[in-house]
Order: structure tokens, then C-alpha cells, then sequence
């Protein structure tokens, strides 16, 4: 296994951007890990557990309101029904559509549609049946017109509305944005359907445990070594001229450096397909260090209740179609959206005593700037833009940062290895999942996909992985190949 980087995991890894403070520079939390991954590579043995994030989703808004959207539906209610009574039955509803599609596509066990090949639209249509809500929820629903569908309180409307655009270059306005928040309601981590949590020791261990299982399968792991080329049926040759002969090489880097990689080898029709997907990432992400965990003035204190829940700041309609837009035109917007991740509520062990970390996911900024600054010139104002966008709702913010560490799409791009610095190696909109996501084979002889550009999409899943080995494993039992050994680089 061939890693570029100095350190294995990519995205999902663990540094140390301030003496004593280990943070993963992108990966936050785990909640769609496939079960199936666990248990076959014994994860728990190794050391992996998690404390899932019970406490849900905690937004506050600028009026002095605020709502806690916990896990269990019976907390959850109660908080829905003192921000807006008449919402609660409209509250089952959507909840209940995503427990439907996720029962439908996702059941637990062998029938879970990630699982395997991708599958074709009739065979989603055949699960979803006569559920007209689901399908639109599967399909074509912006987010915007899911939470309007069902609730009617704005309030409580923009609060949901990032959670169909995360790690997404598109609005909340925009067809099929609904399938992004479906796409991550539908983990079954621990049993907890649609539950999300923290890693201990940090997200960076899933990789290393993984890491582990593959050593002690007889994987050989080399990290600082860089692939230039990958020749097809031969092997892959680094930059330091070396030669690598492996007649299988599955590849975890995302399609456009894999064809890149590829040269004049690549496939007409494949480059054309790889080529196509939109892979321009529009997030911020700041890893931040604190001498205490923000005071949210709708909820006064310092470890609360929502402290160890994710929390987002909300922008109304309105600041949603500008902040797009502005993206989309090279220029910051006026605010972010941003969501909140505490790992050392959860776990003190990943920072020094008394410090706390947090980790920000924010949207949209742009890739490229039209004034034709760079990213070195635009990098300050966008750390003051998130930082600003945190006070309107902290009142020790930014009084408690010890430092701050911003990350644009492009140093994303630099530091992890990500074309386009997007997370999930292209767009994961309908018209690009399922079937319609890169297959774990390619046409050229002996090359494999086995990123997030497969099925069955980005975030820390695994299953992407098992679904390629599979697939190599089937081919060499029919003859297609008669590898001796895998290489993959990353």
C-alpha cells in the first residue's frame, strides 16, 4: 500500500497542528462506518469505540431562541414542541420518511444496497414501492422543499437546511440536495439507525486500525512515496523512477489524479466519464484550539448539553441564496453556515488539560477568487469571516481561541491530496450516485477504483474499499486476472 503522504488516512488521519493537540485536518465524526467493515476486520478488538453524539443537533438563533434536535425522539419533541407546537406532527412525518427509505434501501444485514455493486434505478424504484415520499426524498427534493413539505415554522426550517448541502457544491434551493441529508441519516453504526459520534483517540484511528488489519493480513504499508504513473496490467512506477510490478493496482485516490496517473493508458470513454463530475469543493474548514468551549448566548455556559452534540449556526433564506451565490461568483459571502464538532467533550485526551478543540465545517467559499488573489491573500479574511459569523452567537468568541488553523478548498487539495479540495472526491447528487457513480472496475486491465468517487459515496464509510476487493477478488476467481498481489496508492 503506497501513501504519498508521510502519514496514512488522507482525510481521515490525525496531526498535531499545536504541541499536544491531535486533530484530523477534515474527517470529524463517524456515523455511516459500515457495520459490515467492523465486524469483518474486528475493529473493536484493535481499539476502535466511539461515544455517539446522543445529544444530536443543537442550533441557536440570533432571536435568543434555539432548539436541541436530540436522537431520541421523545427529547427531541419535547424541544420542537416549546420552539413551535404546531410543528410536532409535521416532525414525525419527516422523521419518518427517512426511517422508511433507510429501512427500504438500507435494512440491516446482507439486503443493505451499499453493499456490492451499485444499484440500478429500477431496483431503488422496486424498494421504495408506492412511497412517493421517499422517492422524492431519494431523488429530486431540494432541501428547501423537504423541510417546507413538512414543517412550517422558518425557524425550524433553517435549521435543517445545511444538512442538505454538506461537503455539496449546490444551494439548499437546489434539486436533489434532500438525498445529501438522507445520504448522511442513514448510518447503522452500534445499531443507532442514523446516529453519529466520536472516534476515541480521534477519527484518525479508523484508518490506523484499519492499517493494523491489513498488516497483520500481510499488507506492506509505505508512507512518503509518491506514485508517477500507473501502467495497466503492469504496475505503477514512482517519482523516484522505481518500478512497482503488480498486474492488479486499486487506487484510493480520487478519479482525477487516477487519471492523471494513467496518462494516454486511460480509456476514451472512462476520461470522458471521470471528466465529467463536478469535483470543485466549496468548504472552510477550521481546526481551532480553545481555552474553553463557546459560551452560545441562547444557551449560556461553557459544557453544556449541546456541547457534546454537533452544533450549526443557521442562515435564513435569504443569506443561503447570496452566500451561493457569492461562492459561485469568487467572492467570500457576507456569513457561513457552520457546523461545530467538540472532540475533547467527548474526549479530553486529544488536547492538552483544560483546553478544549474545535473543529468547523463551513460553506460556501470559493475555489478561485475573481480578483485573481490566491488563496495565501484570501485565507486571513476567511478565518475572520467564520470566527465573525461564531460571535454573532458566542459571546466568548473569539476571547477564547488559543489559535486557529483555516483550510480553503484549495489547501485541501494540497494538503490531503483531494482534486478540487472536495471531500468526497466529486459531487454525491443523485445524478451522480448509485449507478451512476464510477465503478469499482475500470476498463483499463487490472486497475480499481476504491475511493469515495464509487459506491456508495464519501464520508468515512469502508464499505467503498470491501465493495472494490470484492470485485477484484470475483474477477480473479473467474481468470480476468491472475494477480499475485494488489498494490493500491493514494
Amino acid at each position: 500500500m503506497l501513501e504519498s503522504r508521510e502519514r496514512i488516512g488522507g482525510a481521515c488521519t490525525i496531526e498535531e497542528p499545536w504541541p499536544g493537540v491531535r486533530m484530523s485536518p477534515c474527517a470529524y465524526l463517524a456515523g455511516l462506518l459500515h457495520p459490515l467493515v467492523i465486524e469483518e476486520l474486528d475493529l473493536p478488538t484493535r481499539g476502535f469505540s466511539w461515544s455517539p453524539a446522543s445529544n444530536g443537533l443543537f442550533i441557536p438563533f440570533e432571536d435568543g431562541t434555539s432548539v436541541q434536535l436530540y436522537d431520541d425522539e421523545m427529547l427531541c419533541e419535547a424541544e420542537i414542541r416549546k420552539l413551535s407546537p404546531h410543528d410536532v406532527a409535521g416532525w414525525r412525518a419527516m422523521s419518518d420518511v427517512v426511517r422508511r427509505l433507510r429501512d427500504a434501501i438500507r435494512p440491516a444485514g446482507n439486503n443493505d444496497l451499499w453493499i456490492g455493486g451499485a444499484p440500478r434505478s429500477q431496483e431503488l424504484e422496486e424498494r421504495i414501492g408506492n412511497d412517493a415520499e421517499a422517492r422524492h426524498l431519494l431523488f429530486d427534493w431540494s432541501m428547501a422543499e423537504f423541510v417546507e413539505h413538512y414543517l412550517c415554522d422558518e425557524r425550524l426550517q433553517i435549521a435543517y437546511l445545511g444538512q442538505g448541502v454538506i461537503g455539496t457544491n449546490a444551494s439548499p434551493f437546489d434539486s436533489g440536495t434532500a438525498s445529501i441529508h438522507f445520504h448522511h441519516s442513514c448510518g447503522r453504526m452500534g445499531d443507532l439507525p442514523g446516529a453519529w459520534g466520536y472516534v476515541s483517540g480521534g477519527m484518525g484511528m479508523v484508518s490506523f486500525f484499519i492499517a493494523d488489519a491489513a498488516q497483520e493480513a500481510g499488507a506492506v504499508i509505505a508512507s512518503g512515496v509518491s506514485v508517477a504513473q500507473i501502467i495497466p496490467g503492469e504496475g505503477v512506477v514512482l517519482e523516484s523512477g522505481e518500478r512497482i510490478h503488480a498486474p492488479i493496482v486499486v487506487s484510493n485516490a480520487d478519479p482525477r489524479t487516477t487519471l492523471r496517473l494513467l496518462r494516454s493508458a486511460a480509456d476514451t470513454a472512462w476520461r470522458t466519464q471521470v471528466e465529467s463530475i463536478p469535483i470543485e469543493g466549496c468548504t472552510l474548514k477550521l481546526n481551532v484550539w480553545l481555552r474553553e468551549l463557546p459560551n452560545f448566548r441562547a444557551r449560556p455556559g461553557t459544557h453544556e448539553v449541546h456541547h457534546f452534540a454537533q452544533i450549526n449556526t443557521p442562515l435564513t433564506k435569504q443569506e443561503w441564496k447570496d452566500g451561493y451565490q457569492a461562492a459561485r461568483e469568487g467572492r467570500l459571502p457576507n456569513r457561513l453556515w457552520t457546523e461545530l464538532y467538540f472532540q475533547t467533550a467527548h474526549d479530553s485526551s486529544v488536547a492538552p488539560d483544560g483546553t478544549h478543540t474545535m473543529s468547523v465545517f463551513s460553506q460556501y467559499v470559493p475555489y478561485t477568487f475573481a480578483d485573481g488573489k490566491t488563496w495565501d491573500e484570501h485565507r486571513a479574511a476567511a478565518k475572520k469571516l467564520a470566527l465573525d459569523t461564531l460571535a454573532i452567537f458566542c459571546s466568548n468568541i473569539p476571547d477564547a481561541l488559543i489559535d486557529a488553523e483555516p483550510l480553503g478548498p484549495p489547501d485541501i487539495e494540497k494538503r490531503v491530496g483531494l482534486t478540487g479540495g472536495h471531500i468526497f472526491q466529486g459531487e454525491c447528487l443523485p445524478a451522480y450516485m448509485w449507478s451512476n457513480r464510477l465503478s469499482p472496475r475500470t476498463p483499463m486491465t487490472g486497475v480499481y477504483l476504491c475511493g469515495a468517487c464509487t459506491h456508495p459515496g464519501g464520508s468515512v464509510i469502508a464499505i467503498n474499499g470491501r465493495n472494490a476487493a470484492m470485485a477484484v477478488l470475483a474477477d480473479m476467481s473467474r481468470g480476468v486476472s491472475s494477480a499475485a498481489g494488489i498494490s493500491a496508492c493514494g
